[in-house]
């Protein structure tokens, strides 16, 4: 197998991917100036090599965004889909920045005067649950830290005062040893000062990426720096710049996004925020702190996005999707590398030597010092929490600990005794660790409570950082649907504000806040901050209208509208994993909310909090405007600034979030990144609707769940396999006995003139079958299905799904071919180039094997649909009959791959392109035609009957 590509495949899939971009843009009403650069692509990076991903289950990698800048043709192509060995060489060379000479002096002349015990006491970081001040001066350590849920003195919820007072305990502790060098305390502030009562809290990463605004991270960064100062701690464990590859991770909301390019971007920017410009006079000083990039490397790509897991990718692939920003953010000055717990090909980071040591240090130029995470040690093969040479060997210079510091402390003095860990790689992580404390100015800064910023509590909270904090909250929700122009409401209204996320400060501030999974908090801990009902209330009413709040819907007085919080309940790492992307499995409760309000005639505005993307596709039907918000912080005012207008009718402030992560349309559409193809999401990567561009998009298709498939179907007895009476389910284009059509998930009654159009979806009778036509703006089904009926026999004897069909117009974008629980749940498949491949050839029948669709997760035991093709954008086809049997032209399962979240990460184009010497579909070409399109918007409901006909924007 070829490990890179030629000069044509490479310029087919930079076309391919500009096609996408035009289309994103046109699905999001942006402008269209630079394509590449929208991709995450420079003109001189289009052409850079691009690796071809595993054959399992390494994702496919994304527009390359840090090309190789040596030539890598001493390593064996073939060697990286497989290969468990890392080869520097094919990573970017990026020299270190010019060293302070005198720094440099300052750093050897101390490090020469150490001690063993000195050295590894700078290499260890307990935390304050577990080390005193005393202990601090006893084992010369370098650093403390707080973990999730620790405050000072063991109280969780310590006033600002006591933090800064436990500060200047320690450092004074660090004074009394031998060579007084200063402690450094580190903290995760990971979205602002998130353990201090009364601080600002912002969005959270996945808003924030939403934004496309790198100079409000920077001043986030700034505000969050400086609150830090004001109670005495050095050091942030932020960002996270993972790019996200699986929504099921429990910390996707951490990363900026699905691409490296937006990751870079503002991963540049917030460090730039906490730490300062490099060259700048208060670089890493005065009102900034240090900050730690993490988790290295691929931390949110694991397989079944579990957290601490293990990643496939091909190392090309690890580098161009996951290298691009921690590249990025090397070249602006970060001085800190947090590892992540996962693992790459079954070796845990904490012990990969390859990527720490020989890439991180040896090709990205990284000049600080490489931290583990909390416990990280304990993971590698052989070791425990308190014995880990190995994690040492690696390139790890501190080690992050709890109660077992004491025994890591004597075992590691030990293992540099013994020489099993070398005495320079002591030396070298002891040298990273002081040059850091001198470039920061540490060494000279004196007590926490003596520096910049220290003791003005009157800033945590202050009116000037809610107001940056509320403009992120405006500009990082995203605006998914507002049908009828519903949005902005008159602040004139009634306003009926229900859901459990409206008065929850919990679900409005996710993990990482106060508590380490952000729950069992209180409206007391956030005592400066607004729910949004309180933004909602405060809004409507200095306006003259009214707003209640009833948590369950009910009301007395009928409102004009009513707006309904809920979401997410938070959580951090570990907890937050999921198996589905499904919304409320099982209860539905807000569902049931949404539908109830909406069977009463009530327009809905629905408002989404959420950790990441999630399958709501129901929720979104029963409401009338729905607003992804995310994990909006402490300012929720920002959600009402949005949704209301001027009294006088004038838009106040419109949208301007553009989704990070591709909004999935089923449950099981775990990893679909912008990039991948087969790319078919309900909402594309960059969507986002705005008030200056108003749309409608209708009710849009909705995938069953496979446990609840059997339970919507009508009652009927499953046939037995082998049985023939169920083998046509579409004949001269009507449904046989015991099959039903779908337009958009609506049932079409069949005669011989009937015609049914549903979300852009059309499909009629013709003389010779089914006509049916796309040109929708989301993927829509067409599809047959009934009663369950079991194809597990069928499939045994090597049968298959035969269609007779015409094809009018070429598919413009993805087209999926799917059996099994419903329209788009079970067997998926891509039907894209062999649609396109028929296009103008009259009708022909084709065979896709009933194993393919087995092998693409169909249950061939009880399958209710029969049949379905999705598609969205352009497409005609006339359908003349769809039966059980061998009839046709066979195709190979190569030719119509999988379309399965795992499936799909298994090429860069199409699942099949995993195996180079896997046969095309003859009926494949490149030809894919653009089409303009219109969009329409109705009359606005009575809720803002006094609004001006002309709108000014505000941002």
């Amino acid at each position: 197998m070829r490990a890179y590509k030629t000069n044509t495949a490479r310029k087919l899939r930079y076309t391919a991917l500009i096609a996408g971009a035009v289309t994103l843009a046109a699905c999001s009403n942006m402008s269209f100036k630079d394509p590449a650069s929208w991709i995450g692509l420079s003109d001189a990076e289009a052409s850079s090599p691009a690796e071809t991903a595993a054959p399992q289950p390494a994702p496919a990698p994304a527009p390359a965004a840090v090309p190789a800048s040596t030539s890598t043709a001493s390593v064996a192509e073939a060697s990286f889909p497989t290969s468990t060995v890392v080869h520097p060489e094919i990573w970017p060379s990026n020299p270190p920045p010019p060293k302070n000479a005198a720094i440099e002096a300052e750093v050897s002349r101390l490090l020469a005067q150490m001690t063993l015990e000195e050295k590894i006491g700078q290499m260890l970081q307990p935390d304050i649950r577990n080390v005193t001040p005393d202990d601090v001066t006893r084992y010369h350590l370098g650093s403390v830290l707080n973990g999730g849920s620790a405050g000072p003195y063991g109280n969780l919820r310590a006033p600002a005062p006591d933090w800064l007072r436990a500060a200047d305990e320690y450092y004074d502790a660090s004074m009394r040893t031998r060579l007084r060098i200063p402690v450094m305390w580190g903290i995760d502030a990971v979205h602002g000062h998130g353990h201090i009562i009364g601080a600002t809290i912002f969005p959270h990463n996945i808003g924030l990426g939403a934004m496309r605004d790198p100079d409000l991270v920077r001043r986030l960064g700034e505000i969050a720096a400086q609150e830090i100062r004001v109670t005495g701690q050095d050091w942030t464990f932020a960002p996270t710049i993972a790019v996200i590859r699986d929504d099921r991770w429990g910390r996707s909301y951490e990363g900026f996004g699905e691409e490296p390019r937006l990751v870079s971007a503002n991963a540049v920017a917030m460090v730039e925020g906490l730490q300062g410009k490099p060259g700048s006079a208060d670089y890493l000083k005065n009102g900034h702190v240090l900050a730690s990039i993490k988790h290295f490397i691929g931390d949110g790509a694991t397989d079944d996005g579990v957290n601490a897991g293990n990643m496939t990718y091909s190392e090309p692939a690890v580098r161009d999707l996951f290298g691009a920003p921690y590249l990025a953010a090397i070249k602006a000055g970060a001085k800190n590398v947090m590892v992540s717990y996962s693992g790459w090909r079954g070796l845990k980071m904490h012990g990969q030597k390859g990527l720490v040591s020989d890439v991180l240090v040896g090709r990205l130029g990284f000049d600080g010092f490489v931290i583990s995470d909390y416990h990280g040690i304990a993971d590698v093969p052989g070791c425990t929490r308190s014995n880990c040479p190995q994690a040492v060997n690696a390139g790890i210079d501190m080690i992050m600990t709890a109660d077992d510091w004491k025994a890591l402390y004597g075992n590691l003095i030990n293992q540099a005794s013994s020489g099993q860990i070398p005495m320079a790689r002591i030396d070298e992580a002891v040298r990273r660790i002081l040059r850091v404390k001198f470039e920061s100015g540490l060494m000279t800064a004196g007590r926490p409570s003596q520096r910049a910023y220290a003791g003005h509590y009157e800033l945590l909270g202050s009116a000037e950082h809610r107001a940056v904090a509320r403009q992120a909250v405006r500009e990082s929700a995203v605006l998914l649907k507002n049908d009828g122009g519903l949005l902005p409401l008159s602040p004139r209204s009634h306003v009926l504000v229900a859901g459990d996320g409206a008065q929850n400060m919990s679900k409005q501030t996710g993990g990482w806040t106060i508590t380490w999974q952000g729950t069992e908090t209180t409206r007391a801990d956030f005592p400066h901050g607004t729910t949004v009902y309180e933004g909602i209330k405060a809004n409507v009413e200095a306006a003259g209208g009214t707003a209640d709040y009833s948590l369950d819907g009910a009301f007395r007085e009928r409102p004009d509208v009513a707006i309904v919080v809920f979401g997410e309940d938070a959580y951090a790492e570990g907890k937050g994993d999921i198996s589905t992307l499904e919304y409320q499995p099982g209860t539905k409760r807000d569902l049931k909310l949404l539908q109830r309000l909406q069977s009463q005639g009530i327009p809905v505005v629905a408002v989404f909090l959420s950790g990441r993307p999630l399958y709501v596709t129901p929720e979104i039907n029963a409401s009338n405007a729905f607003v992804a918000a995310f994990w909006p912080g402490t300012e929720g005012e920002g959600v009402a600034d949005l949704l209301f207008s001027h009294a006088d009718g004038s838009v106040a402030y419109d949208f301007r979030g553009r989704l990070s992560f591709s909004w999935p349309r089923s449950p099981d559409q775990y990893a679909n990144n912008v990039g991948t193809e087969p790319y078919f999401p309900l909402f594309p990567f960059g969507y986002g609707l705005t008030y200056g561009a108003p749309q409608n998009i209708g009710p849009l298709a909705v995938a069953v769940p496979a446990r609840q498939a059997a339970a919507m179907q009508p009652a009927a007895a499953v046939l037995p396999a082998g049985t023939t009476d169920h083998g046509v389910l579409l004949d001269n284009g009507a449904p046989a006995s015991g099959w039903n059509l779908y337009v958009g998930g609506e049932r079409v009654v069949t005669r011989a003139s009937s015609k049914a159009t549903q979300a852009g979806l059309t499909a009629s009778r013709s003389s010779s079958g089914v006509d049916v036509t796309w040109s929708t703006r989301v993927p829509v089904s067409f599809h047959i299905s009934g009663a369950p009926a079991d194809f597990s026999g069928e499939a045994d004897r090597g049968l298959g799904l035969a269609m007779t069909l015409r094809v009018d117009r070429a598919p413009e974008s993805n087209v999926v071919l799917a059996m099994g629980c419903g329209p788009l749940c079970g067997g998926k498949l891509d039907f894209t180039d062999t649609l396109r491949g028929l296009a103008g050839r009259g009708y022909t029948t084709l065979n896709v094997p009933l194993a393919c669709l087995r092998g693409a997760g169909a249950d061939l035991s009880s399958v209710p649909t029969g049949f379905a093709l999705t598609a969205t954008k352009g497409l005609d086809v006339s359908i003349q009959s769809v039966k059980i049997s061998r009839d046709g032209e066979a195709l190979s399962c190569a030719q119509v791959p999988p379309v399965t979240a795992a499936a799909a990460m298994t090429g860069p184009g199409h699942a099949a392109s995993a195996d180079p010497g896997a046969p095309k579909s003859k009926y494949a070409h490149g030809s894919k035609k653009k089409k303009k399109t219109g969009v329409t918007s109705s009359k606005k409901s009575a809720v803002h009957s006094d609004r001006k006909s002309s709108r000014k924007r505000h941002h």
